[in-house]
């Protein structure tokens, strides 16, 4: 419905909102469109591609309609020529001062335990109510995956979601 690039342009109306955060390149748009079961988020192989956070509107049958948040990546700073530096921090801490707002914390299973992931986790639980989703899971044999995740579990002492948005396998 919109991409805000500070708090002026996030939607009014007070709908809960879940708000994906990661890396660059984790996975955060893919996983949207998984979810959604549409392309409704660009993907690219291309880490920084999403600069401002993409706010969609998810309404399923019955069910209550949210916003989905695809917030850009940390650890990758993609700037167009003469484009104004919107700065992440600034981004996301403008956005999860809101109340209604809770989040998902994506991590790529290949590389449990790195240190901005830690931090973010780290803010992330004093921010909002937040969950871990471990993602790229196909890209690991069954032994890797396993210990993977209990490496995850261990390194951030909370349960970790193993997703998969190519085969769909823990949506």
């Amino acid at each position: 419905i919109v991409s805000a690039a500070g708090p002026r342009d996030f939607p009014r109306g007070g709908l809960p909102e879940v708000a994906m955060v990661g890396r660059s390149n984790v996975g955060k748009s893919s996983l949207i469109n998984a979810l959604t079961r549409q392309r409704v988020a660009r993907t690219s192989a291309a880490p920084g591609k999403t600069r401002l956070a993409n706010i969609y509107l998810v309404a399923r049958g019955s069910a209550p309609p949210f916003h989905l948040v695809d917030l850009p990546g940390y650890g990758y700073a993609r700037q167009a020529k003469g484009e104004e530096t919107t700065s992440f921090e600034a981004l996301t801490e403008a956005f999860f001062a809101r109340e209604r707002t809770s989040a998902v914390l994506l991590i790529d299973a290949r590389h449990p335990g790195l240190e901005n992931d830690r931090a973010a986790w780290q803010w992330l639980h004093r921010a909002a109510p937040a969950a871990i989703v471990g993602t790229k899971i196909d890209k690991l044999t069954r032994s890797e995956r396993t210990r993977a995740l209990r490496q995850l579990e261990s390194v951030f002492e909370d349960t970790v979601l193993p997703v998969s948005a190519v085969t769909g396998e823990g949506l």
